[in-house]
């Protein structure tokens, strides 16, 4: 496995995996278009991939503008390997390095990543009027939980 920046040459393989996933799935594909994850990768914030025999088969962007996660994605096919933890690691370890701001997220209720984030230091603080489960992470939480 090789973790790395995501370079704009891997957003088609990225939205492979966006479209794989059984939870949080987009209602419409069209919702996120390429120049959307463009955008986010190399405006608003920066993104990471992990890639197995040069396939991307999972990936994270963080979002500095809103200080929140915008995705954290794996294949199916990989899950439970670690993916999703060091792809998490490496976006929240950077975002810390350049603002010590609390970070947010939404997910689906009742799945996997909802269970996921609370392990990784994450705090419920509520939910979103479309339903999402609303976490935040703060500097101080995620130094400590390093220590």
């Amino acid at each position: 496995m090789i973790f790395r920046t995501a370079k704009l040459s891997d957003i088609k393989q990225m939205q492979v995996v966006r479209h794989l996933v059984k939870e949080n799935t987009l209602s419409n594909p069209d919702l996120v278009p390429d120049k959307d994850v463009a955008y986010y990768i190399s405006e608003r914030g920066k993104g990471w991939v992990c890639e197995v025999d040069g396939r991307v088969v999972g990936f994270s962007i963080i979002d500095l503008l809103e200080k929140s996660v915008w995705a954290l994605f794996v294949d199916p096919e990989f899950a439970e390997k670690g993916i999703g933890k060091e792809l998490h690691r490496l976006m929240i370890d950077w975002y810390f390095q350049q603002t010590k701001d609390k970070v947010v997220l939404g997910t689906a209720p009742n799945t996997r990543a909802e269970r996921f984030y609370p392990l990784q230091g994450w705090t419920q603080v509520g939910s979103y009027s479309n339903g999402e489960t609303k976490f935040e992470l703060t500097y101080q939480r995620w130094i400590h939980r390093a220590l």
